[in-house]
């Protein structure tokens, strides 16, 4: 493996940091969009269960809100339950946007990293061709082996660069889709609570 990279060239460093990176964010990315820690099961019947108690005192708000994304959402709306159900939803909503910038975050990286190691790879090849033809225009193309060090360096760089890119783009997708999916989750479980609360659906129990 070390003498495929070191047959590379130089460019195969900025590829391997777009590797590691792009690996950190996904496993990073993983632990962090786990359901269970962005949308609890079950938390918006223990809201309503604390509400109906009389129990959703500043304490209890500030746990909620640093509970989950979904929590913290919730508490948002719950904060200004007494200014009416318009304003709960317009806070709702100013949270919301809050939260998918915590869901998204990496999320630009990664798809930089998904289109710049294609052009990367694509910058090696043409520095690799470009060192095959000076070796054939100083030498001739008598000896084959002057060519390997430039003909390496452009089909190695290229086949890195789509190693990199291709499962970086497939992750990116990835999460693009489970973020957005939970944003429709925690859209839906707040409005839930708000109708709970103003009367308009039956109660969680």
């Amino acid at each position: 493996m070390f003498e495929i990279i070191k047959s590379g060239g130089w460019m195969m460093m900025p590829l391997i940091l777009c590797s590691l990176a792009a690996m950190a964010i996904i496993i990073e990315r993983f632990w962090t969009l786990q359901k269970k820690k962005v949308l609890p099961p079950d938390l918006v019947p223990q809201v309503w269960r604390l509400s109906r108690e009389k129990k959703l005192d500043d304490k209890t708000l500030h746990l909620l809100k640093s509970n989950s994304q979904l929590g913290f959402v919730l508490a948002a709306g719950l904060a200004n339950s007494h200014h009416g159900r318009d304003v709960m939803k317009e806070c709702i909503e100013e949270a919301g946007h809050q939260v998918v910038n915590q869901l998204e975050r990496y999320l630009n990286t990664l798809g930089t990293i998904a289109s710049i190691a294609p052009l990367l790879g694509l910058l090696g090849t043409v520095i690799g061709m470009i060192q095959a033809f000076t070796a054939i225009v100083a030498h001739g193309v008598g000896d084959p082996a002057v060519l390997a060090s430039g003909i390496s360096v452009a089909l190695i760089t290229t086949a890195a660069g789509l190693t990199v890119a291709i499962p970086s783009l497939i992750f990116h997708r990835y999460f693009e889709r489970l973020v957005d999916e939970f944003v429709v989750n925690m859209e839906a479980e707040a409005l839930k609570l708000v109708d709970i609360l103003h009367g308009d659906r039956e109660p969680l129990l």
